[in-house]
């Protein structure tokens, strides 16, 4: 769509367009935009030798640079006036603080369009803003929306300020789910895979649950909700932490544990998924994991690939995978999320939950997306009666925010409170040994 829009324009505009991508994305909009709109002029500013493309600028349709090159470039880029500057992946500016998100505001531009399939991944004030740059002044000042908007649809679940807010950024969104985009794609479904956890890994949850229990409750007491964040964040990470494998908790009662629940059960799960010739991603947050999961692949001579932000030829394994050389491909969640697309698989497992529904929604739409001829299947990881139980079922809330602001039609969503919080850290449900 942007590039029909940027070609429709080509011979009214007069002035380049600037294009800011993260640094991964830079050969997939040259490549697409060579590929649907081959009249379009179009400058990479990219790599070691960009500064000498430079003087080139003025004469391009459309001029591609990354939000880590914005502070280095920034006097050459705020120098050009451009008709359109369009930020994709836009939610990379969603903290105002941010210096990205200062630079975009010295850039002189006729209209101004952001990209993102995830405007809002874990509040209001992500929204503000995208908005305050994309139409200055539509939310007020960042106090005024707080006291407005945030503040009474994120804690008091306040229909009518949703519902305002709602109406007022509805005449500047183009809002398009997948099946209006591509109606045709084949089912995707979805499948929760319960793991039970016992023995040593059952008790060292039991053992850090009481302990962070207690941190977070006196959090809450002496701090209150909002000062209890941080306490509450790495609670929720060392509980993680064991669901996935006690080698990722860096405390002396788990070095001695090797048994891993989930990850025995993601081995016959790809045992089986092999065998029945199906391509597999596999992603996780935590970068060490699928270092443990590699290990393991590696033990049975298993063919893969691996992305985290580390990697550098991220095209190249694409390739690899999507012409069948590997079966497995695994992928760190902040590194795959977005900006790749691998529709030579049809399986994605979800190692590792979170209670943003949307980043599991972007894992998924690397394989569910334009170009895929199979139905896709996607297993999430879950541990039985564990954290990870609590905050799928608490992905539902987070999901309601989204949905009310979007759309009017939703209902608003509920608050989560102090009482919230504290049935995170319940007891594992009965199961196990």
């Amino acid at each position: 769509q942007t590039l029909a829009f940027l070609t429709a324009r080509k011979g009214l505009a007069g002035l380049p367009s600037l294009l800011i991508v993260p640094t991964s994305l830079v050969g997939v909009w040259t490549r697409e935009a060579a590929r649907f709109a081959p009249d379009l002029r179009v400058l990479a500013l990219h790599g070691p030798d960009r500064k000498a493309r430079f003087s080139q600028i003025a004469s391009h349709v459309l001029v591609v640079t990354t939000y880590p090159l914005l502070h280095r470039d920034h006097q050459t880029l705020a120098a050009q006036a451009y008709d359109c500057v369009i930020l994709d992946e836009a939610q990379a500016v969603k903290n105002p603080a941010a210096r990205a998100a200062k630079l975009i505001r010295d850039l002189r531009a006729r209209q101004r369009l952001a990209l993102t399939g995830t405007p809002m991944e874990n509040n209001l004030q992500e929204l503000w803003a995208l908005f305050d740059w994309l139409v200055p002044g539509l939310l007020g000042h960042r106090k005024a929306f707080q006291k407005s908007f945030r503040g009474p649809i994120e804690n008091d679940g306040d229909r009518a300020a949703q519902a305002l807010l709602s109406r007022r950024i509805a005449p500047f969104m183009l809002r398009r789910t997948k099946d209006q985009v591509a109606p045709d794609l084949p089912p995707k479904t979805v499948i929760t895979e319960i793991v039970s956890l016992s023995g040593a890994q059952r008790e060292l949850y039991e053992t850090i649950r009481i302990a962070m229990d207690q941190r977070v409750r006196d959090a809450l007491l002496h701090r209150g909700l909002a000062g209890a964040h941080i306490t509450v964040l790495d609670a929720l990470l060392k509980l993680r932490q064991v669901c996935c494998d006690p080698a990722l908790v860096k405390l002396p009662v788990a070095a001695e544990i090797t048994a891993s629940a989930k990850r025995s059960h993601l081995m016959a799960m790809l045992e089986e998924l092999l065998a029945e010739g199906r391509r597999v991603l596999v992603f996780s947050q935590f970068v060490e994991m699928l270092r443990l999961i590699e290990a393991d692949v590696r033990a049975r001579n298993w063919d893969y690939s691996w992305l985290s932000g580390e990697t550098q030829d991220r095209e190249d394994l694409v390739a690899r995978f999507q012409t069948g050389s590997v079966p497995i491909f695994l992928i760190s969640l902040k590194a795959g999320g977005v900006g790749l697309t691998l529709t030579a698989a049809d399986t994605v497992i979800l190692y590792d939950p979170w209670w943003n529904p949307a980043v599991e929604r972007q894992a998924m739409d690397r394989t569910h997306r334009i170009g895929q001829d199979r139905p896709v299947f996607v297993y999430r990881l879950i541990t039985e009666g564990s954290i990870e139980a609590r905050i799928e079922a608490m992905q539902a809330r987070k999901q309601a925010l989204a949905d009310a602001v979007f759309d009017p039609a939703h209902s608003g969503p509920e608050v989560l409170s102090e009482a919230d919080i504290l049935a995170l850290f319940q007891p594992l449900s009965p199961g196990g040994d």
